[in-house]
């Protein structure tokens, strides 16, 4: 009689495809990346390419914050409970971020990466985060309208400065200013993880609307103070 013989899988796993990560700080890598390995092999499955992962991702991320700007002040006058829009936030820019990690993973794993595919990935990012800041800045001044224009203004600019050196830092010429991969030193640089940084936002917008305004105070801080530090770090290392 002939004896049966096992035949491996070649189909990748969840974990083959959280492998391949590109991490994003503590909360990303052990969340919104394991989640997104999650959406990858799902597509992998249904035979979807990355870039429908990216351009699901940029719907589901405009979706949300528009939602968050057009409900602001109805939240702010007590007509809508903050926490139905709290949630909203939080399941969808936490959804959308996990789609914007498994792009990626999809296109490692299977090889089907490409430069257009990076290139729209990039363009994608930029748009959902306009959006999220227009919702947060919409919300700040909801809840206190005397919030300067001003600091609105430095708010959505200094935003940026984390997408841009996330792009930076994954060249050829990357260079990190604290390369320590301790526990206390991650910790620290939750705040400037994404996942973390929406978490904290959606559930600012769920249970204390009004701190919002905070938000926006010390994201523009933090923000603005990582470009100068960034920008003395480069300059001492291009002069030496």
């Amino acid at each position: 009689m002939q004896s049966a013989t096992t035949v491996a899988d070649p189909r990748p796993t969840v974990a083959d495809f959280h492998r391949v990560n590109r991490g994003g700080g503590l909360f990303s890598e052990s969340v919104s990346q394991w989640l997104g390995a999650a959406f990858a092999l799902v597509a992998q499955r249904l035979g979807l390419r990355p870039t429908a992962l990216t351009i699901t991702n940029l719907v589901l991320g405009l979706a949300t914050s528009v939602t968050v700007v057009a409900l602001a002040g109805r939240v702010a006058a007590g007509d809508v409970p903050a926490w139905v829009v709290g949630l909203v936030a939080l399941v969808g820019w936490q959804v959308a971020y996990a789609l914007d990690c498994a792009d990626g993973q999809l296109a490692r794993v299977t090889g089907q990466g490409s430069a257009a595919g990076a290139r729209i990935d990039v363009l994608c990012d930029v748009a959902a985060q306009i959006a999220l800041v227009a919702a947060l800045g919409a919300t700040a001044v909801a809840q206190r309208p005397a919030t300067p224009t001003w600091l609105v203004a430095l708010f959505a600019g200094s935003w940026m400065v984390n997408l841009v050196t996330s792009v930076m830092q994954s060249g050829p010429n990357a260079a990190s200013m604290v390369t320590s991969t301790s526990l206390p030193v991650r910790l620290v640089k939750l705040v400037r993880d994404y996942g973390a940084v929406i978490f904290v936002a959606a559930l600012v917008l769920m249970v204390a609307p009004a701190l919002t305004f905070w938000v926006v105070v010390a994201f523009t801080i933090v923000n603005g103070g990582f470009l100068l530090a960034s920008i003395a770090f480069t300059a001492r290392t291009a002069l030496r």
